[in-house]
Order: C-alpha cells, then structure tokens, then sequence
C-alpha cells in the first residue's frame, strides 16, 4: 500500500475508534499486496484496482471488528480471498479463526497470507460447510460471519447449525435488506434464531448504504423463560 492507501485506512479506522497501529497497518500491506500480485493471475475479488479493494472489502470488514469479542471462536464460510476473515484476526488478534472455503486456488492463496502474516490461530479449511462438517472437523463457534456466500436464507441455514447457544450470526447485505429479513423469518424461527442487531453504514465515496445484520442463537433458557424466538 502507498501513503494514500494507508491514509484511506487509517482515516476510517479513526473515525471508528479502532486502534490501527503501524504494525497492523504493515500485516494490512502484505495482505493487500500479496492479494494484488495473485489477483493478477487469478480471480479472486473481480476487484483489481487496490483503492477499491480497501473501499469496498476491506472497511467494512475492519468494522465489524467493534462488534466482536477479545476471545473466542470465530469461523468464516466461503472465506474466497479472506474478507473479512483476515482483517478481523489483524484487529482481534485473540480470537480463533477458522476459515472454510471449497476453491482450491483460493485456499492456496489464504494458506500464502498466513504464512507471510505469521498470523498465529488461524487455521484455513477446504470444503463446504454443508458437506464436509465431520471431516472438516467443525463444532459449534461463538461467531460466524458469512460475506456474498448466499441468499440470507440459505445462509442462515447453512450457518446456524454451526452456532454455539447465544452465538451470533453475522451477515454483509446491501442497501435493501428489509424484505431480506422478512424472507428470513422462518428459517430464523426453525433454527432458534433471532435477529438482533442491524448496523447501517456508508462507505467512502457511496452513497448507497449498507447493512450488517446480527442473529443471535437463542440458548434453552431465552426460549423457555421468553417464549419463541423471532427475527
């Protein structure tokens, strides 16, 4: 990254109240520009330019960060280039993360990024949750986050199996999310989910805005002491 890329970075970090110093925004680089140099040879993004790369999937991914525990386990489905997987672990260096996505390019380059980040507890996984739960060794995680991995119902289905009681699902969606998590209601109900929390934000140069949208796992108390669980 050049000093403008950094100011970019360090300007919504700021704004945000997250603690970016030099040495995340130096694991930020080799990420970003280890991404660039595979990107050119392979798809990974459909994103080229690196300024747009920081715009549109690395900030909201340094974002959901504030939302997030020190510790825990976190998993990230269809992870594809590692956002926002990897951007949460450089912000949140205490939680476990498990990052689960069937290309195999793709998990090359995520293997690549970790071991030139040295990032420690974070592990990188072939496969898709919904075929390979027992071999690819997943339990149950107090967070999940799943970005353009599918329709939010289909996402949720493929998601909540694999939350801890009281765990919480964490989804990117764009500008019109209402009816999405209208749509939602029923899976969210067969599942005992509910929806908890929504973050509206816009980025840098759009003016379009978007969403985060928190589910949370309902644990056997919440459902018996407060009735059912809605979205």
């Amino acid at each position: 990254m050049d000093r403008e890329e950094r100011n970019i970075l360090q300007s919504w970090a700021r704004g945000l109240k997250i603690e970016l110093h030099e040495a995340r925004i130096d694991l930020f680089s080799l990420y970003l520009d280890e991404l660039c140099t595979w990107n050119s040879k392979i798809n990974l993004t459909g994103i080229s330019s690196l300024k747009k790369i920081i715009r549109e999937l690395l900030l909201d991914s340094i974002l959901t960060s504030l939302f997030l525990p020190e510790k825990g386990r976190l998993l990230d489905v269809g992870s594809g280039a590692g956002f926002p997987a990897i951007p949460i672990k450089i912000c949140c260096p205490g939680l476990g993360v498990i990052m689960v996505e069937p290309n195999s390019k793709k998990v090359a380059f995520l293997k690549q990024v970790v071991r030139l980040t040295r990032l420690s507890g974070i592990e990188v996984i072939q496969g898709r949750v919904e075929e390979n739960g027992k071999t690819c060794h997943l339990e149950f995680y107090d967070i999940i986050t799943a970005r353009a991995l599918a329709p939010l119902p289909k996402t949720i289905a493929l998601c909540a199996p694999l939350l801890a009681p009281g765990g919480r699902l964490i989804t990117f969606q764009g500008q019109n999310c209402k009816n999405t998590v209208k749509e939602s209601e029923s899976i969210c109900e067969k599942h005992s989910l509910r929806h908890s929390k929504i973050v509206r934000y816009n980025l840098p140069g759009k003016s379009s805005l978007r969403h985060l949208l928190f589910f949370e796992r309902c644990d056997e108390s919440m459902g018996s002491e407060k009735g059912p669980c809605r979205c």
